[in-house]
């Protein structure tokens, strides 16, 4: 593994730790209605995160093969990524699945991280039409994009501890 990438799985697998029981014990309630300032409830932030780490682990393999600069859809812009939410029905998703789902595709982001050719770190991937971002860039942002989401919940559970105390 490449050693500047050690730092990123394991926090990955930290916030899969800590988070999986926390998002576990909440009540239906609390993680359908929505709330948040894109209107998207807890189900559909963690099925956001779903996407985010599927997709993100198509870019990584695909920047390892083929040729630099890839172009490939861009999920979250234009308002798609609440497209995929939609179609996908994340509200009316099982919530145990949904939760382990996000578990185990974040699990597999990190072994594909661990095994990325260092050699292909300068590969580039079309965000927009003016905007490419190497392998690299996105492998050191992701745990932060997850971070933000998971700040996203917990800011919302803390909002309901208010409101019913």
């Amino acid at each position: 593994m490449i050693p500047e990438f050690q730092k990123i799985c394991s926090g990955i697998l930290s916030l899969i730790e800590e988070w999986e029981p926390r998002l576990l014990q909440l009540s239906e309630q609390s993680t359908f209605e929505k709330r948040n300032s894109q209107n998207r409830s807890v189900k559909q932030i963690v099925g956001h995160m779903v996407d985010s780490a599927s997709n993100n682990r198509h870019r990584f393999v695909h920047l390892q093969y083929q040729e630099s600069p890839l172009r490939y859809p861009n999920y979250a812009t234009k308002g798609n990524n609440d497209k995929w939410i939609a179609i996908q029905n994340y509200q009316g998703e099982n919530w145990s699945d949904l939760v382990h789902l996000w578990k185990y595709s974040n699990m597999h982001v990190v072994h594909v991280i661990r095994n990325v050719d260092s050699g292909k770190l300068e590969n580039k991937w079309y965000y927009d039409e003016d905007t490419q971002v190497s392998l690299k860039e996105m492998i050191i942002d992701y745990l932060s994009h997850l971070q933000l989401h998971l700040d996203e919940i917990d800011a919302l559970i803390s909002e309901e501890k208010i409101k019913n105390n």
